[in-house]
């Protein structure tokens, strides 16, 4: 099982310390380093900053939202850093929801996730692969544009810039078991959300069944320390944000995710307490157990005794979400 760095997306500002942590990561032979974005900074930008002060590991994004980019943008983002890094880009994408997508991004979310999915993975493919000028009769991406307030001139091309790897990786944050299913057919990896190694069945049946050299890689907070109730604070912060906050009462992805995983009532309950603006009590009512199954959080030797559960599964890259050097030194060690 090979480590990354997962680093997010900025708070206020700039993470301070982002350059750092990547570059010790590096240091300490880890595979990869991960940016992400919301509704803020985006993914690609300090990415590109890491880049430029690394030269080995590779770099990722967990997640750039589809709903931010046209299909082609995205490629042209991906390509081009490929080229300025000496080929070490991986492409991670997610749909996002529908308060991002309509509220932020002024898009419709589509009615049918799977298919603007594999639309958008269709055209990002066909740019890497620079065969043709990309075509696409397609419901969400279509290419060249034919709606009813086309002019009718547009023209398929074909990219400028040759590709460096016409198989740049693309993986997929999936969450639901036919959206899991699907990314084992279209893309080369999976961007998991809240894995537990002992619940791999509420991901559906496809991650029993996953094509060969198939990429499984989870997020997870890591943090060295000896007060575990302590230590799974922040994840539980998190937690109650993305239970509670990230997505309508109705329809939230990440709700969902964790009813399958058998806190249905505890989910909704998130919600309620969040959504009427009782912030404190939502992260105070994510049970404990759920924020540490997702996490390794302890000292040195509980995350050790907990580690061998995340390799003995499909997990191909542990994307650690590690809050200081000591921590991604110690995890480098137990997994060595």
């Amino acid at each position: 099982m090979r480590l990354g760095l997962a680093l997010g997306y900025w708070g206020r500002g700039p993470g301070a310390d982002h350059v750092t942590l990547a570059r010790e990561a590096e240091r300490l032979g880890y595979d990869s380093v991960w940016t992400a974005e919301s509704w803020g900074s985006d993914a690609f930008t300090p990415l590109t900053w890491i880049a430029a002060q690394t030269s080995t590991v590779k770099l990722g994004t967990a997640v750039a939202q589809m709903a931010a980019r046209s299909p082609t943008t995205t490629a042209m983002h991906a390509l081009t850093l490929d080229h300025l890094s000496g080929g070490r880009m991986m492409l991670g994408l997610g749909l996002s929801g529908p308060q991002v997508v309509e509220g932020w991004y002024g898009r419709p979310f589509p009615k049918s996730p799977l298919t603007a999915t594999r639309e958008y993975v269709d055209v990002v493919r066909q740019v890497l692969r620079r065969e043709a000028p990309v075509r696409l009769d397609g419901r969400f991406h279509p290419l060249p544009y034919r709606g009813p307030d086309a002019t009718g001139l547009g023209k398929p091309l074909k990219s400028i810039t040759h590709p460096l790897r016409p198989t740049l990786p693309v993986l997929l944050g999936a969450e639901g078991p036919r959206n899991v299913a699907q990314t084992t057919r279209i893309a080369d990896g999976w961007l998991p959300l809240y894995w537990s190694p002992g619940r791999p069945e509420a991901y559906g049946d496809a991650v029993g069944d996953l094509p060969d050299g198939f990429l499984v890689a989870p997020m997870a907070q890591v943090r060295v320390c000896d007060d575990v109730s302590e230590g799974l604070l922040p994840v539980k912060a998190m937690l109650g944000f993305y239970i509670g906050g990230m997505g309508h009462a109705a329809r939230n992805f990440h709700a969902d995710l964790m009813g399958r995983m058998g806190y249905e009532e505890e989910a909704r309950r998130i919600q309620e307490l969040f959504l009427s603006g009782r912030r404190e009590e939502a992260v105070l009512a994510v049970p404990d157990a759920f924020a540490d199954e997702i996490s390794l959080i302890g000292p040195r030797e509980r995350i050790a005794e907990r580690l061998e559960l995340w390799r003995k599964g499909p997990v191909t890259d542990l994307l650690a979400l590690a809050p200081d050097p000591e921590t991604l030194r110690v995890l480098a060690e137990l997994n060595s």
